[in-house]
């Protein structure tokens, strides 16, 4: 059967249940929750989702628009949990219910230096849209506010790219390093 298996899944998973699947990663899962501000509908998202796939983050949540463009997430979406917020103050709300830190990645003043922060270990990571970024409104809530540094000439990362390095930062500083 797991010859035939053409999902997107490392060998590990060939031929079994998604149902399956989902289990052995909420098994493993880790601290790490992200979330989206969904305002465009931003092809993007779903190249995020699937990171965070890839890195067993189990819940990611989208906040605004419910309707995203899941093309780029190539089926991971339906291995974790993707709640739907409709507004900055009910995402906020749900954070500090589950007292996570709300850690901001955005080059927008003020940030801090990815290199020079220990991002918190209940932590969701928040990211915003490809052009636009985070909004005011979600910047004046945050915990922190990070930057990856840059050194070339580009004002900023792809939101996706920035997202990727992000949750990489938080598995080096809380899962990989233990």
């Amino acid at each position: 059967m797991s010859e035939q298996d053409n999902r997107n899944v490392i060998d590990e998973f060939k031929g079994r249940s998604e149902a399956d699947i989902i289990q052995i990663l909420d098994d493993r899962s880790h601290q790490l929750v992200i979330a989206l501000e969904n305002t465009e509908r931003e092809f993007s998202m779903g190249t995020i989702v699937r990171s965070a796939n890839a890195f067993g983050i189990r819940d990611v949540y989208v906040i605004g628009r419910k309707q995203w463009n899941k093309r780029g997430a190539m089926m991971t979406d339906k291995y974790l949990r993707v709640h739907y917020l409709p507004s900055v103050g009910e995402f906020v709300e749900e954070m500090r219910r589950q007292k996570r830190s709300i850690v901001v990645i955005d080059n927008i003043e003020g940030s801090l230096p990815a290199s020079q922060v220990e991002l918190p270990e209940l932590a969701v990571l928040v990211f915003g849209q490809e052009g636009p970024g985070i909004s005011p409104e979600m910047a004046a809530v945050a915990d922190k506010v990070v930057k990856i540094e840059q050194f070339g000439s580009t004002r900023s990362l792809n939101v996706a790219t920035a997202a990727t390095v992000a949750m990489y930062i938080w598995l080096q500083q809380h899962v990989l390093t233990k």
